[in-house]
């Protein structure tokens, strides 16, 4: 099991290999490619290309958030624009090696809909998440996290129920049949979306959410 601890602190890493971790790549290999020719909803015909998840088979954190951008749609890798930017800058902030955790979102297809600029964003649809619950299901299965941290509503929703209250429950840690330990905090591009001094307010709230994921790691590996 590895767990992504940076900085000051311990840090802690995979062993990498074995028998165990060469299985679950394989079986993770699968998945990914069998979601790579997924039409289960409308969303393969505008989207590029799956957006499937990314990190070590064997990560003990696994971060869900909500779809795909455009440059997650583009490049096939997920929190790689502002979004995914400012993702980094808060795990780096809470001293949580990205490398050593696994990424992924609800939705691997990227919901949009045309505009005078070019396609846009838009929040996926309950038949798209529905359509894609079996993917992020075998990824959870097959990474078997100790720790989940949902990121925004829609993540939240999907594995703690429709009733969930982000805001209302954000920061605490919950008990679930998907993991041992999970929590949600707030979406990465919820915190763009603040102005003036609430940007920085709501990057804090995330940040000291991503503390908390990291002390409960080092919690579990004491």
């Amino acid at each position: 099991m590895a767990f992504a601890l940076a900085g000051k602190r311990e840090r802690i890493i995979s062993g990498g290999g074995g028998p165990e971790v060469d299985d679950r790549r394989a079986r993770w290999e699968a998945v990914r490619l069998a979601a790579a020719g997924c039409q289960d909803c409308p969303l393969w015909e505008i989207g590029t290309q799956t957006v499937f998840g990314a990190g070590p088979v064997d990560a003990g954190i696994m971060f869900v958030g909500e779809a795909p951008g455009r440059l997650e749609d583009e490049s096939g890798q997920p929190f790689v624009g502002p979004a995914g930017q400012l993702f980094d800058r808060a795990l780096l902030d809470a001293q949580i090696d990205r490398s050593r955790v696994y990424v992924t979102n609800t939705v691997k297809h990227r919901p949009s809909v045309a505009s005078p600029g070019g396609r846009k964003n838009r929040a996926p649809k309950q038949s798209e998440i529905t359509a894609c619950a079996q993917w992020l299901d075998r990824e959870i299965a097959i990474i078997q996290p100790r720790i989940i941290c949902c990121l925004g509503a829609v993540a939240a929703k999907r594995l703690l129920g429709k009733d969930f209250a982000l805001m209302k429950r954000r920061g605490e840690w919950l008990e679930s049949d998907i993991a041992p330990h999970v929590l949600a905090t707030v979406h990465p591009s919820f915190v763009m979306l603040q102005r003036n001094s609430a940007e920085a307010d709501w990057y804090g709230v995330l940040v000291s959410d991503l503390v908390r994921v990291r002390d409960r790691s080092l919690e579990i590996m004491a």
